[in-house]
């Protein structure tokens, strides 16, 4: 090898070790970082975009992809403790020609968090109003999808601001009473016996709390590497003082069965979607809506836990688009008529 091939060698050796090197560290030191790039890359490769908009003083942070069309425009709402970003996985398995919008909700990730703020579930249904005004969403009715504590919202929301809905989609919602005690509700129940409410499991703040609630929302076993762990944690700690107020907040009795006094009131076509294996949220309330919705179209989802959005993402989004062409039919069949 001669002396030039040698000095290419060793300078291609070295800008690639840079990279390399700078994403071991983020790995082993600041793995935090590093799921803030992960989510980054991945709202930039599927086309999402996020913006702000402000509601007098009071701002809002959502992603969208795609503009307003024929079809109508989809608002997602997460769940506890979670952020816009959790859609990403669903976002991935739907056309890029429909009209997408991730909010991050009351008082999560980029979203006004305020003491002041109501957080309660009609308090939460309230904000998710305005942002709709805001962002001028209601100009036609859109397609509403939330999943647990968001299921909650969504269903309130449908409930209390009708003509702003054509649609409803509730993955595993929270906000209904169960025959049966989900895991979850076990292990609360136990924890206000022994009063350390304090240890709630849905609020990890080591590796082995994140490892075992990432176990009680998912009945597929991710094998999660420590690294990645302490950096879900890290990325959460600095918040959980706000998720247990939060917490208390949508568990008290203003919010614990929101969903279920208001299920009479929603007149969309309404779906449910659930995981059949949920420890956190029984799936017998499945059949609590079924019963009181007209036409609820129901779909258990086998081997699922309460994160169906993580666990059958492409299942998900062929669900929620098979939904919405049914309804096409059907107006269309209705306007021939």
């Amino acid at each position: 090898m001669d002396l030039d091939m040698l000095n290419m060698f060793v300078i291609a050796s070295g800008t690639l070790a840079i990279p390399i090197l700078a994403f071991v560290a983020s790995f082993l030191l600041w793995p935090s970082v590093l799921i803030r790039i992960y989510y980054w890359y991945w709202r930039r490769a599927l086309g999402m975009q996020v913006r702000y908009a402000s509601y007098n003083d009071y701002q809002f942070c959502y992603s969208y992809r795609g503009r307003p069309g024929y079809r109508p425009s989809i608002l997602m709402l997460h769940g506890f403790s979670a952020h816009k970003d959790m859609w990403l996985s669903i976002v991935k398995f739907l056309p890029k020609n429909l009209h997408l919008i991730c909010v991050d909700m009351p008082g999560h990730e980029g979203t006004t968090r305020s003491d002041l703020d109501d957080y309660s579930i009609s308090g939460q249904a309230k904000r998710i109003h305005q942002f709709v005004e805001c962002i001028k969403l209601n100009r036609k009715p859109f397609h509403l999808v939330g999943t647990s504590m968001g299921g909650n919202v969504a269903g309130v929301y449908a409930a209390q601001y009708p003509e702003d809905i054509c649609s409803l989609t509730l993955i595993c919602p929270a906000g209904l009473p169960s025959t049966t005690d989900s895991k979850f509700v076990k292990q609360l129940r136990e924890l206000q016996e022994s009063k350390r409410i304090d240890r709630i499991p849905l609020i990890p703040s080591t590796p082995e709390e994140m490892a075992d609630m990432l176990k009680l929302c998912s009945y597929v076993r991710f094998k999660v590497p420590q690294q990645i762990l302490q950096g879900l944690v890290d990325v959460r700690i600095p918040h959980n003082e706000f998720y247990r107020k939060l917490f208390l907040e949508i568990v008290d009795e203003k919010s614990r069965h929101s969903l279920h006094e208001n299920m009479s009131k929603i007149k969309a076509p309404t779906q449910v979607i659930w995981g059949k294996q949920d420890q956190v949220l029984d799936v017998s309330g499945a059949s609590v809506l079924a019963s009181a919705i007209p036409d609820c179209h129901v779909y258990i989802l086998e081997n699922c836990g309460h994160s169906v959005v993580v666990e059958r993402p492409r299942k998900t989004a062929n669900l929620i688009l098979e939904f919405l062409a049914l309804l096409h039919s059907i107006d269309n069949n209705k306007k021939q008529a």
